[in-house]
């Protein structure tokens, strides 16, 4: 009988390597690199042999690419329009989706009230690793989900899920958790890195060869990184992750790899004593703000996937009671926030080397593009020279090393979303101003060209 093979993957980036080494070539990262034992014949053989008979299987037909039929596959709505935003507009058939989050984010929650409500229109099967029937019949039971027609059972082999499946033959199938299952051929506990990678391959081929949707959940590593190896990620359709800020009451749920749609899409819930609840409008959320707004708040529009978002963005800029001035920075690039005081201090005069500077973005959301380069400098100027921002202004805009303030994507869309959110100026860069015109509705439109404009404001 042929003999497993054996090799080592780094778990941060899914190189492999012939032989233990404490650093990854490939990524740079030390002590990443785990042993990996591939399944043999055996194991393939008994995935496969359950999945036989399905439509869909490969027929080694070479077609040219222009001839092959596209079918408009009809999405499975969620039930609930934020977790359809994220997947890119529903459950996509034969997809497989990887839920990832930290311990008592909500992703069994999630998926529970997700299927409990499909489960009126569409055939469903729960399956558990980690907890017992009682339990999640105990959670449904707490959250008032309907279970009448779900499915459920407690399995940790993946050859007895897919039996199980295929006797079934749901629409939707989720497997809680990845880390947790295992296959009978592979010689390794469950959670290591050969079970995980060859456990998430055999379901992805189960999905794809019957066109059941998948979702997987995953656990989370101190990093806040999925746990296992690169490669269950690169495998995947999907990959989302439900984050809690620093608010405990609200989940964000977003996409970081998507086929099927765009990635960087969020949803927002609430998290209730009834489960978790969707938020239609997030923007309202985040710009909770006081009536009277004390210097160095500013509120800001950032794209996240296909729609724009409102945050309030804070800035405090004090004398610093220590030779070593701190540089503080919650939401944003702390490295950004430097580059963007040089700029300050090399183009517009202003030397804040001796002051303590700290940037927030309300409610914990992490803002990853460059559009916050506009108001986080008037924030910052606002808060140093002690005169408060209009609460009714909005800003947005890059600003580049030289000086110059940079346009940034969909800007006529911010403007819009801010207009309808009642605000009455918009501070942005001179190439999204609209032409011909200094107003959108109610709100007066200025353009920037540089930083030196930008201070003269302040």
């Amino acid at each position: 009988m042929a003999k497993a093979k054996t090799v080592y993957v780094c778990r941060e980036c899914g190189a492999e390597f012939s032989r233990w080494q404490g650093q990854c070539k490939a990524c740079g990262e030390w002590n990443t690199i785990e042993e990996l034992k591939l399944a043999g014949p055996k194991a393939e053989r008994s995935v496969a042999r359950g999945m036989s008979g399905f439509a869909g299987q490969a027929d080694g037909k070479i077609e040219n690419l222009a001839n092959v039929q596209v079918a408009q596959t009809p999405r499975i709505p969620s039930g609930y329009g934020e977790f359809d935003r994220v997947l890119g507009g529903g459950i996509v058939p034969g997809s497989v989706v990887l839920i990832g989050g930290n311990p008592g984010a909500g992703k069994s929650t999630l998926l529970l009230q997700t299927v409990c409500k499909l489960s009126d229109t569409t055939k469903v099967l729960y399956i558990t690793g980690e907890e017992s029937l009682e339990q999640v019949a105990l959670r449904a039971h707490r959250l008032g989900l309907p279970t009448a027609s779900v499915r459920i059972g407690a399995e940790t082999s993946i050859d007895n899920i897919v039996s199980l499946a295929m006797k079934e033959e749901p629409s939707v199938l989720v497997v809680d958790s990845i880390q947790v299952m295992h296959l009978s051929d592979v010689d390794s506990a469950p959670g290591s890195v050969s079970q995980v990678r060859e456990a998430a391959a055999a379901l992805t081929q189960f999905a794809k060869r019957t066109g059941i949707a998948v979702f997987l959940v995953g656990h989370v590593t101190k990093e806040g990184s999925l746990a296992g190896p690169k490669v269950l990620e690169h495998c995947v359709d999907c990959s989302v992750m439900l984050e809690a800020g620093n608010d405990m009451r609200f989940r964000t749920l977003r996409c970081h790899k998507n086929r099927f749609g765009a990635v960087n899409e969020i949803g927002v819930f609430a998290m209730t004593d009834k489960g978790l609840h969707e938020i239609k409008n997030p923007s309202a959320i985040f710009l909770n703000r006081q009536e009277t707004v004390a210097p160095g708040s500013l509120a800001t529009c950032v794209w996240e996937g296909t729609r724009p978002l409102l945050v309030e963005l804070q800035g405090l800029v004090d004398i610093s009671q220590y030779g070593n001035p701190r540089r503080l920075s919650l939401g944003t690039d702390a490295n950004r926030l430097s580059m963007l005081l040089s700029v300050l201090h090399r183009h517009a005069g202003i030397q804040l080397a001796d002051q303590d500077v700290f940037v927030n973005v309300v409610g914990g959301v992490k803002i990853d593009g460059t559009s916050a380069d506009v108001p986080l400098i008037l924030a910052l100027l606002s808060s140093f020279t002690e005169r408060p921002v209009e609460r009714t202004t909005i800003a947005f805009g890059e600003i580049g090393l030289t000086g110059e303030i940079r346009p940034v994507q969909s800007g006529l869309e911010r403007l819009n979303e801010a207009e309808k959110q009642g605000f009455t100026r918009a501070i942005v860069p001179f190439d999204n101003a609209p032409r011909n015109k200094n107003r959108i509705g109610n709100m007066e439109i200025t353009p920037v060209k540089n930083i030196q404009q930008l201070v003269e404001l302040v």
